[in-house]
């Protein structure tokens, strides 16, 4: 009997925490770090704030663990490899890729790339290591993704170079969407809603960069 009642009671404490990381993760997102307050979350998930405490100590932590929780629930939903096959040609695996983080960013329930933006227009400096330690495994797989595509000869620099234009053009929807939600009349350049057509532009369009970019490479 005992045990049972301790296994419904960490039941109910994991549950608690779940409640409150999906409503940290929206509150900080909508609000950024410094207006989300411990009181909304609260509220939003149900949940007291004697179950932060016990759970991530202060609004700090709750906010680390918030962004991790938002980034791997993401990743989850949408695989960074875009379900295609590792036998795949390296652009096959390349377009892959890109869709998956296109739809990531797009998608009104993810939050993590949300929170980056706002971190970028008000640092708190908070994220810095996490972000670091979540982001860069990724960022090294599409690194070394684009070598293969452009060329083994290709310079450090270049492949920089290609992968920011590429994120440049992933990271467009999330002004598109700021703005979208600031002034939700005016039209847009791109349709946020036709995520999977913008989604095909930005794969021919790197591919054909990265095909121009092969000659050059070769030289």
């Amino acid at each position: 009997m005992h045990s049972k009642l301790v296994t419904e009671s960490n039941t109910r404490s994991e549950k608690t925490r779940h409640r409150l990381l999906i409503a940290a993760s929206r509150i900080f997102a909508e609000k950024g770090f410094q207006e989300a307050t411990i009181a909304d979350i609260c509220k939003q998930a149900d949940a007291n704030i004697a179950s932060v405490n016990y759970h991530f100590g202060d609004k700090e932590s709750l906010y680390l663990e918030a962004w991790r929780f938002a980034f791997n629930r993401e990743l989850a939903i949408f695989p960074a490899d875009g379900g295609v096959s590792q036998q795949a040609t390296a652009e096959e695996r390349l377009a892959g890729r890109i869709k998956s983080l296109i739809k990531r960013v797009a998608d009104d329930q993810s939050y993590s790339f949300v929170i980056i933006h706002r971190e970028m227009a008000h640092p708190t400096r908070l994220l810095a290591d996490i972000m670091e330690k979540e982001i860069n495994p990724q960022r090294m797989q599409m690194l070394n993704l684009l070598k293969e595509c452009v060329g083994n000869d290709a310079s450090e620099r270049q492949i920089l170079y290609c992968h920011a234009s590429i994120m440049g053009q992933c990271f467009q929807l999330l002004r598109l969407k700021h703005l979208k939600n600031a002034r939700p009349q005016p039209a847009h350049p791109i349709d946020p809603n036709e995520i999977e057509g913008f989604a095909e532009h930005v794969v021919r369009f790197s591919l054909a960069g990265i095909q121009a970019l092969r000659p050059q490479t070769f030289n």
